[in-house]
């Protein structure tokens, strides 16, 4: 699913007056998909993530399984490189990356699970607004859960065709 659409449905998600986003991913569950939760491996859980129905459910799904004190870590040399704790704080950097970028995605191409660790690896791509440069970039997130809850999250990424993306 395309990552643009998965920051969208997060801004919506936060935005919604008088409903807290935990509240949203709340309402949507049925008591059958909670069985089926306490089921789920953590590659699934994962792949909830990437691999909803819609954008939306790929945010429900994100927002749902993140840890409140969740570490999500922005590769270094990364424009949006960084270290942030907790939901409200990741949100800003999805902020950014719909508001600078047409069409940026993360494709995934397969998975790789162990224990407590799941990897997704891909290829970024999109095209940056203030040059009107497209970019195609390999990429991996590397996710830590427990108790089928997201608590860390770290990217690696070749930044090198994103920052050539954002020179004039």
């Amino acid at each position: 699913m395309p990552r643009i659409a998965l920051i969208s449905a997060l801004l919506t998600a936060l935005t919604l007056p008088g409903i807290s986003p935990v509240a949203v991913a709340q309402d949507t569950r049925t008591t059958a998909q909670e069985n089926t939760v306490q089921q789920l491996s953590n590659q699934e859980i994962i792949a909830l993530t990437y691999e909803g129905k819609d954008s939306s459910e790929n945010a429900i799904n994100l927002q749902r399984y993140l840890a409140d004190d969740v570490v999500w870590t922005e590769a270094a040399g990364f424009p949006y490189a960084g270290t942030y704790v907790g939901f409200s704080n990741i949100a800003k950097v999805f902020q950014q990356l719909e508001s600078e970028w047409t069409d940026y995605r993360f494709t995934v191409e397969g998975y790789v699970a162990s224990g407590d660790k799941v990897m997704a690896y891909g290829t970024y791509s999109g095209t940056f607004n203030k040059t009107g440069k497209a970019f195609r970039a390999r990429v991996s997130h590397l996710w830590t859960l427990k108790d089928q809850k997201i608590i860390g999250f770290e990217q690696f990424v070749d930044s090198q065709p994103v920052n050539d993306a954002m020179q004039p």
